[in-house]
């Protein structure tokens, strides 16, 4: 039988046509955003998806001059996730995958995300006075003026006690000199908070963090004192690990780690002392900074070529995680210190920045 209508045929033509488009533009949402889904690497498994420089767009001449200076500045391991996957994995000084090595500082924001954990729970709340979970006596301290440390000014860095004792936190050795928010000082009584995560969930602070957060997204390692210091120690993938679930706002796959308004606060200024640190967080593109073991107030941002919305965990001898959530990269640097011995914050994280610089942009 044949159409004689022109008309009807031309129709016909049109919905095929259009039909046709329109599942190829399905498909093609499907693909890209499948591609723009932030990827978890699998739980127990050394598998961990890769994503090709070229792809991105970056720089890739850049890459062997980043990694000579990064070898030449005491590195152990260095890591770029782009979105989860791994972009550049580079080990040196005799360390590899398998190699354990010391957070330092930086793991304060471990016992951050834990504390946040716990209250997410209602097991404790950060707002609540030390002394509600210590029992008073936790300091020497006035009681009246020990009453007026909460678990945010030990996360905030802003408790008040002398830091000038070292880091012994028994109570002899954690005096008052200041009220509680009046005064910004980069001190070990942090660990306290310790304390509070194992009376509030009447479990040891080590059960509670590998229940709820290390087994949960994949890492290893483990908790070792070293004199009045509690140093978490691992590998760099699993530090990797816990830098991709902070970027993907406290999640790993469809699991809520760690709620999103708790590290919404932990990562934006805690007290207006030092505007660049927030729970145990440092954070830059803000309008000064105050580091450890000084009072003095420095102007301009904590690392000033570094993405203004970056924030890090910084530890000493240059322990690095840097987060920068529009660009979906992770950062990972381990090693001994680039040049001299350093608490958080050394002139390495702006040379350090210049070549990542180079790289990405």
């Amino acid at each position: 039988m044949k159409l004689k209508n022109p008309i009807f045929i031309n129709f016909i033509s049109i919905f095929i046509v259009f039909s046709c488009s329109k599942e190829t533009i399905i498909e093609e949402e499907i693909i890209n955003e499948n591609s723009d889904k932030m990827y978890f690497p699998p739980i127990n498994s050394d598998a961990w998806e890769t994503e090709n420089i070229s792809k991105l767009g970056w720089n890739e001449t850049q890459l062997n001059p980043l990694l000579t200076f990064l070898e030449e500045k005491n590195t152990k391991s260095f890591i770029i996730l782009y979105n989860g996957k791994i972009v550049v994995e580079n080990y040196f000084n005799n360390h590899n995958s398998n190699s354990v090595w010391y957070w330092a500082s930086s793991g304060k924001t471990l016992t951050s995300t834990v504390v946040g954990i716990a209250q997410d729970e209602n097991l404790l709340d950060i707002s609540n006075k030390v002394s509600d979970y210590l029992g008073n006596g936790w300091t020497t301290a006035p009681l009246v003026k020990e009453n007026l440390i909460s678990s945010k000014n030990l996360l905030s860095m802003n408790s008040g006690l002398d830091d000038n004792l070292g880091d012994d936190v028994s109570p002899s050795n954690l005096k008052y000199i200041a009220d509680a928010g009046e005064r910004w000082a980069y001190h070990n009584v942090y660990v306290k908070l310790q304390d509070v995560i194992e009376k509030s969930t009447n479990q040891s602070f080590t059960s509670y963090f590998n229940l709820k957060l290390r087994d949960k997204i994949g890492m290893t390692g483990l908790w070792r004192n070293t004199g009045d210091l509690s140093v978490y120690w691992s590998n760099s993938r699993s530090m990797a690990r816990f830098g991709l679930m902070i970027l993907a706002e406290g999640k790993w796959n469809d699991a809520q780690i760690v709620s999103k308004n708790f590290l919404n606060e932990a990562t934006n200024t805690s007290q207006q002392i030092n505007k660049s640190y927030g729970y145990l967080w440092w954070l830059n593109g803000k309008s000064s900074y105050h580091l450890p073991q000084s009072q003095f107030e420095f102007q301009g941002s904590l690392i000033k070529n570094a993405p203004t919305e970056m924030f890090a965990a910084l530890g000493k001898n240059d322990q690095k995680i840097y987060i920068i959530p529009s660009k979906k990269l992770v950062i990972i640097r381990m090693g001994d210190a680039a040049s001299s011995s350093n608490f958080a914050l050394s002139t390495f994280d702006e040379d350090l920045w210049g070549k990542i610089n180079l790289l990405i942009n």
